[in-house]
């Protein structure tokens, strides 16, 4: 996204109301689609994700599987120098497969089958030498390439345990029940070797009830992980501080103000459950999220007064809506990112959340958004090009609370409680 604020005026500039329009429009437009899946079980399954992967053993053994070649080669046709070059393949493919140790005995094995093949097909001996050689210098540089190799895959290794350092300090683990709800995340970041991106989420409870954030920040690389890392340290601080939900938003928008550039906002929806039966969302220019009933529906939770993303609010006088949703037992709430909707396949088809949804939603969150995710991964073709997140709650039935089994009784049906409190007072007395 590329959009840019006009600081001359109150209202936004034309590239970013432009911007937000039309991704409001995008995410409206599974409006009918939404209302229309109502059963769960319509649709067919989803498509297969894995691909066999080659097993690292057959990786290691085949540097010396083409020297076996080149040897079997030399004695079906007996061309002797023909094919006694090739044999230095195979310490230069062991470069990439194995260790340094591993391109030396390769490179021994070479040297000594290709002496005995030289030998036996005559080859004269100023010839053979010169083989060697080569075969030899080929096995000293494939050998410091393998160690350059091994530098660069421990650093990688460093940097990936930093980056999921920096994402579980972030993107904190969500437990699977959260105050009286039954929770499930999945996050993909666009940068596979970094891990973390620009979607953020929360979950966390609080004095006022549980609240939850999901939000996409403007950008990728370590600028929007940044700005991600703002607002949801002000959101985790705000949510214990703050009685109301607005107020939370207010705090945010106040942070991001002082510390965001003049291209910068966030997208973002804010959940509550304060009260029995009840979800107060605010959404800031963000996807609608979809609520999945008890009774198999699925819809989106828009909202009546949109407002515009985190970080714009100075550019108009509009402010946040508070929204009322009814959320009873065994309904389920799905918050999501862009990187979910705007997923294509090779056809340029975007990726149906909304029936993906009905196909494969359970009572388990976390059955659900695993189904879902691996969907999602073979419509695109095993990755994202943008961060995804998903996040579902689901509100338990009163059938699924566990609720803690009586104590053994005795023969005279006093429990082992009782049966002490009455020992002790027979004592007493």
């Amino acid at each position: 996204m590329s959009q840019a604020r006009d600081h001359g005026g109150t209202h936004w500039s034309i590239r970013t109301l432009k911007h937000w329009h039309i991704r409001t429009l995008d995410h409206w437009s599974i409006r009918k689609l939404g209302n229309r899946v109502t059963d769960p079980g319509a649709s067919g399954r989803g498509r297969a994700t894995g691909r066999p992967a080659v097993g690292m053993p057959v990786l290691h053994a085949l540097p010396v599987l083409i020297v076996s070649v080149v040897v079997l080669a030399d004695f079906v046709g007996g061309a002797g120098m023909v094919w006694l070059p090739l044999l230095a393949a195979g310490p230069a493919l062991a470069a990439t497969t194995n260790g340094p140790r591993g391109v030396v005995c390769v490179g021994v094995l070479a040297a000594v089958l290709g002496a005995a093949l030289g030998s036996r097909d005559g080859v004269p001996g100023r010839e053979l030498a010169a083989v060697l050689s080569a075969l030899a210098a080929v096995t000293v540089a494939s050998g410091l390439a393998s160690v350059l190799r091994g530098r660069r895959d421990r650093v990688l290794a460093a940097v990936r345990s930093v980056a999921e350092t920096a994402q579980h300090a972030l993107l904190k683990p969500v437990p699977a029940t959260v105050g009286p709800f039954q929770v499930a995340v999945r996050y993909s970041a666009a940068a596979a070797e970094a891990r973390i991106g620009g979607d953020l989420y929360a979950l966390i409870p609080t004095p006022y009830g549980v609240r939850l954030i999901v939000g996409d920040v403007r950008g990728k690389g370590l600028p929007a992980v940044g700005t991600a890392a703002l607002v949801l340290g002000v959101f985790r601080e705000a949510a214990y501080d703050e009685p109301d939900l607005l107020t939370v938003i207010d705090r945010i928008e106040r942070s991001l103000a002082r510390n965001l550039g003049c291209d910068d906002f966030v997208t973002a929806v804010v959940a509550g459950y304060s009260q029995a039966g009840q979800l107060e969302v605010v959404n800031c220019g963000h996807a609608p999220p979809l609520l999945i009933r008890a009774s198999g529906g699925v819809e989106l939770v828009e909202p009546t007064h949109p407002a515009p993303p985190l970080g714009l609010r100075a550019l108009m006088k509009h402010t946040p809506a508070l929204e009322v949703v009814p959320f009873t037992d065994g309904d389920q709430l799905l918050l999501y990112t862009d990187g979910v909707t705007e997923a294509r396949d090779r056809g340029r088809e975007f990726y149906q959340l909304a029936e993906g949804l009905a196909r494969h939603v359970s009572d388990e969150p976390a059955r659900t958004l695993t189904a879902l995710h691996d969907e999602l991964l073979a419509h695109v073709g095993g990755r994202l090009h943008d961060d995804a997140a998903l996040l579902l709650i689901r509100k338990p039935t009163l059938r699924e609370v566990a609720v803690p089994e009586p104590t053994d009784r005795g023969a005279s049906g006093a429990t082992d409680s009782e049966a002490a409190v009455a020992h002790q007072t027979a004592r007493s007395v």
